[in-house]
């Protein structure tokens, strides 16, 4: 399969993940990992901007596991802005130790940090929906790493460029059984599972065997590509000592619509705390609303008085925005 015959709408409607063996496997990139893992960064230095990028480094006891304290008190990792050049120093130092530093660039944009790379390795993206919503290119390298499962709030086309990845993928409604944490600090800006999916502690998190039952594992090579959509929760292994993986993250919605996070967080602020059974009416109205069928709300109003009813274009989005702004500043 090549990328011109993935039919996204479908694939998104669909809610499911798709591996793509092979697909990124000429970019140069991947040809020069093959070959080395020094030629893999020696091309990567060839690109490099100079500018501050946001490193982060665990010691050898998290083995990898970017994750909170054993107190929960904080974070098991330390973040600071470095040059590149020194980032990549301590990862090439990192490659001959049996138990090393982990250290690890994520969610960093290729184009302002590596100028041409992503021209040089990219994919062609071609449907209308890439043309509307331009998806956004990142670059993640490092040592041997482990991302706590999680989810994004944009649909994902990871390509694994250098070394191996495994993806254990949870569709979104399995969110109960993968125990989630606190909302803050988070160890990369979402909320992660509380469950080590390599090491499952089933007594402590016992309905995380339904989570296992639903899950879908991604085993990539380099120049393997994984597509899976917004709200999966996933848990990213980087397996060899050197790995680089590129990624676009896209939405269909048009940029004036803002994110459901924000929705969540004001309805813990004026919901989750009312009597179960006011929650159980508002649940009605937002399943008429919201999450029912858009068009119904309006369809027995004239035109002229349907307001914010009617579907929302940039400036109805504008308007909706200062109310919930002159509510808020009550």
């Amino acid at each position: 399969m090549d990328i011109q015959s993935v039919d996204f709408a479908a694939l998104l409607a669909e809610n499911r993940p798709i591996v793509l063996k092979g697909l990124a496997r000429d970019w140069p990139l991947v040809q020069h990992g093959l070959t080395s893992t020094q030629a893999a960064i020696t091309y990567l230095k060839s690109f490099d901007s100079g500018q501050p990028i946001v490193r982060f480094t665990g010691a050898p006891e998290i083995a990898g596991r970017f994750f909170y304290n054993a107190e929960m008190t904080g974070l098991n990792f330390e973040a600071g802005r470095v040059f590149f050049s020194s980032f990549i120093g301590d990862v090439e130092a990192s490659l001959t130790k049996d138990a090393p530093y982990s250290h690890y660039i994520g969610s960093t944009d290729i184009d302002v940090h590596f100028p041409g790379l992503g021209e040089a390795n990219c994919l062609p993206l071609d449907e209308p929906m890439f043309q509307v919503n331009a998806p956004l290119a990142s670059i993640w390298i490092g040592n041997s790493t482990t991302a706590s499962a999680h989810y994004d709030m944009s649909n994902n086309i990871a390509c694994c460029a250098v070394g191996r990845r495994r993806f254990t993928l949870f569709p979104p409604d399995q969110i109960v059984n993968l125990y989630p944490g606190p909302l803050e600090p988070t160890p990369g800006g979402q909320v992660v599972s509380m469950v080590d999916v390599s090491t499952p502690d089933l007594d402590r998190y016992p309905l995380y065997a339904n989570a296992v039952a639903a899950a879908q594992v991604a085993e990539l090579d380099a120049g393997d590509v994984l597509i899976y959509p917004a709200l999966w929760w996933h848990h990213v292994e980087a397996l060899n000592a050197f790995n680089v993986l590129i990624n676009y993250w896209w939405n269909t919605s048009p940029s004036f619509v803002d994110s459901p996070q924000t929705t969540l967080l004001h309805a813990m602020l004026s919901l989750r705390d009312r009597p179960d059974h006011e929650k159980q009416a508002w649940r009605a109205l937002f399943d008429y609303y919201i999450f029912g069928d858009a068009a119904t709300p309006a369809a027995h109003l004239p035109q002229h008085i349907q307001g914010l009813l009617a579907p929302l274009d940039d400036l109805s989005a504008r308007r909706l925005r200062a109310m919930l702004i002159s509510k808020l500043n009550r």
